[in-house]
């Protein structure tokens, strides 16, 4: 859970926040600040990049109203900024132009690949022939529990990664069976 206040949920259309979004780099940052505020340094030290390029990237999440400081500390005449989600879930709305981010299920499959390898990854896929309504209130749940593993306490060596999809599919479906009169 983060130790600062943020909204349940945002709505993303604007290409500049979908942009900055879709960057890896980006990415990780907001998933770092979904456990607490966290410094540009702070942030550095965790994704092992150089301080003036988290400071770039944070930069252009703060422009794109994903994140924003949310405490100032004074540490030797400096006020060192403190930067946190707008929202702990962000959802894409509607947009009225091309998608410019990397599939979700494709990032995880890459990420997973070594879990895979080692034979420590744990995944299910299926598939059910549902009217759509019923998939969306499916779809509700899982959000619920992405909400649930996201505002987890934060503990121990690991970092496990949670994906979830759900789409429609040419996969075969049974046709109704046959009625009984």
């Amino acid at each position: 859970m983060p130790d600062y206040d943020l909204d349940d949920q945002a709505v993303v259309t604007a290409p500049a926040q979908l942009r900055a979004m879709s960057d890896p780099l980006r990415s990780t940052i907001l998933d770092l600040v979904l456990e607490r505020a966290a410094t540009v340094s702070e942030l550095a030290l965790a994704v092992g990049r150089p301080k003036s390029t988290v400071a770039h990237h944070v930069g252009v999440l703060v422009s794109a109203g994903l994140l924003r400081v949310v405490r100032t500390r004074r540490v030797r005449a400096i006020d060192e900024r403190y930067y946190g989600r707008t929202a702990r879930l962000f959802r894409i709305g509607k947009i009225d132009h091309p998608v410019i981010w990397e599939n979700d299920l494709s990032v995880a499959a890459a990420e997973a690949r070594a879990a895979y390898e080692a034979d420590v990854m744990m995944s299910i896929h299926r598939h059910a022939r549902i009217p759509r309504e019923r998939g969306m209130e499916f779809w509700e749940k899982v959000l619920e529990l992405v909400r649930e593993f996201s505002t987890m306490e934060r503990s121990g060596d690991t970092v496990f990664g949670f994906v979830a999809g759900l789409y429609p599919t040419d996969h075969p479906a049974l046709p109704d069976p046959p009625r009984e009169d």
